[in-house]
Formats: C-alpha cells, structure tokens, sequence
C-alpha cells in the first residue's frame, strides 16, 4: 500500500509541479531559451554551449521539457498497475493521464513554434488542470472503489458539479488576465490585447460568485462533517489566493506573488476536485484491497 500511495503521489505532484516549473519558464523569460521543438536548438536536443538565446533560459525550458519525460514514465507505471491489479475502474483514467502527457509535449511544441502565442500557453495550463484532476482522481481511489450517491443527496451533487465548473471557468479567465499581462516568456511575445483592469476585474468577479456558491454548498453540506470540512478547506485556500491575486495587481505583478498565484490556483484546484469526489462518490472495497496488500 506504501508503494501504491507513493506511486500515485507521485504522479499528481509530478501534475502539479509540471504548472509550476512552466510558470518559472515564463517568469523568468525563458519561453523560447529552446527555440526549436522537438530539438532545444537546430541539431541537438539538449543545450549547447554558447547557445544564442542565453544559456540559463535554455535550461530553465529544458529542464521543464524534462519533466514531461519523468512523468510520461510514472504515468506508463501507474497505468501497468492499474491494468496488474485489474482496477476496470480506473483504466480510463490511468490511460487518460498517459494521452494526455503526450498530447502535452504535443501542444507544448505548438507553444514554441507559434513564438509562445498566449493562446497555446493558456491551453498548456488548462490542460495540466485537467490532468491534475485525473491523478487527484487516482489517487484518492487507489485503495478503493466507488459507489454513486444516493438520491437523497442529489441536491448537494448538482451544486458540486456547478462549483467544480466555476472553479475551472475562475482558472481560465486567469489565463486570460495571465495572457494580458506583462510576463509574456519572452520579451517580443505577443499578448492577448485585453485591458488588464476589465479582466481582472471580471476574473475577481468570478471569483466572488465562487465564494457565494461555496456557502451554498456549506449550508446543503452541512450535516456531513467531512463534506464541511473540505468546504472549509477550499474556502481557506481560496481566501488566501484571492489575497495573493489583489496585492499582485496593486504591487505591479511582481513575479514572485505571480509563482504564489500559480501554486495557489493548483491548490485551488485540487481541493475543489477532492471535495467533488468526497460528496458525489463513496468508497467501496474492491478484490485487490486485502489487509496485507504491499503494493
């Protein structure tokens, strides 16, 4: 079981940490420190000495490249586990996180052919989003199966599912207000051509309409003290994002709160996606979960 969660764990971190090394990518400038793709530069996939872009950008984007390679291979032995232990009910997912790490390389490769046009970087993003709800999803049901819920708490699973859908839709309008910003990966990258102010404005908006969902998941949740406590975890992140995003704004998006608001938008993101599972799903025991499993 050790190795199970740390197999798992590995993966969703790997997820996560995929959003944050692309952010110092783009924070540091180093969108196109490997202006090529598949190869870094013409001739060599790694970085070459002396290498026009500038040596540090170019392993700052390597190294991210080389994190999709590392997680490509605990995405194939997550998926070898699964398809080992006979878990019918994660395939999907084991075999979506696989797909959708290569379709990442792929987008990944449009990102710097198009020059880091702002809307393949917001698509990055999103899609990393996605993924990391899929390895959220594995790991919390990797000892387990799941059983739907009953009809009595149907209420409570439709404003789950509109507060994981306003979660992403809060998600992607800061990639719009990324996308407008000044931290573009590099210096001649195009942006979107939104005014900042309008928004950031319709993203925070977005945000408050979240905050007012949430407590109308609490009241509907209330009687579940494992239900309230994953509200009140969301809600706790979610305050301290919103803090983040504010003084970013009004500081000048330094790029130190913007790497915080980045982590924070993961962190976000994967509360809402547990307590989605906590409250339209119960776990059931499977045949591959025995007292003295090891694996």
């Amino acid at each position: 079981m050790k190795l199970r969660r740390a197999l798992y764990g590995a993966l969703l971190v790997l997820q996560a940490g995929l959003v944050l090394t692309g952010g110092a990518v783009r924070l540091t400038g180093s969108g196109l420190g490997c202006p090529t793709w598949p190869e870094c530069t013409p001739g060599s996939y790694t970085p070459v000495p002396n290498q026009a872009e500038g040596q540090l950008h170019a392993w700052i984007e390597f190294g991210n490249r080389l994190l999709t390679f590392a997680l490509i291979a605990v995405a194939l032995a997550v998926l070898v586990h699964v398809l080992f232990k006979k878990r019918k009910d994660l395939r999907l997912l084991a075999l979506g996180q696989v797909l959708g790490i290569l379709g990442q390389g792929i987008l990944g490769g449009i990102t710097v052919l198009t020059d880091l046009h702002p809307l393949p970087v917001a698509g990055h993003l999103l899609l990393s989003i996605i993924l990391i709800g899929g390895a959220t999803s594995l790991y919390d049901r990797r000892e387990n199966g799941i059983i739907r819920i009953k009809p009595a708490e149907k209420m409570t699973a439709n404003l789950s599912t509109a507060h994981i859908y306003l979660t992403f839709l809060v998600i992607a309008l800061g990639t719009l207000v990324t996308g407008s910003g000044p931290h573009a990966g590099d210096i001649d990258s195009r942006r979107f051509g939104f005014d900042i102010r309008t928004v950031a404005t319709i993203h925070a908006e977005a945000v408050i309409a979240l905050l007012g969902l949430t407590l109308a998941l609490y009241v509907a949740a209330r009687s579940n003290p494992l239900h309230k406590r994953g509200i009140l975890i969301f809600v706790a992140i979610s305050l301290a994002q919103g803090a983040i995003g504010y003084i970013q704004y009004f500081t000048g998006i330094p790029e130190i709160l913007v790497a915080a608001h980045l982590l924070g938008s993961t962190l976000v993101w994967i509360s809402a996606w547990r307590l989605r599972l906590a409250i339209t799903t119960s776990p059931k025991r499977t045949q591959s979960t025995n007292a003295g499993e090891s694996s």
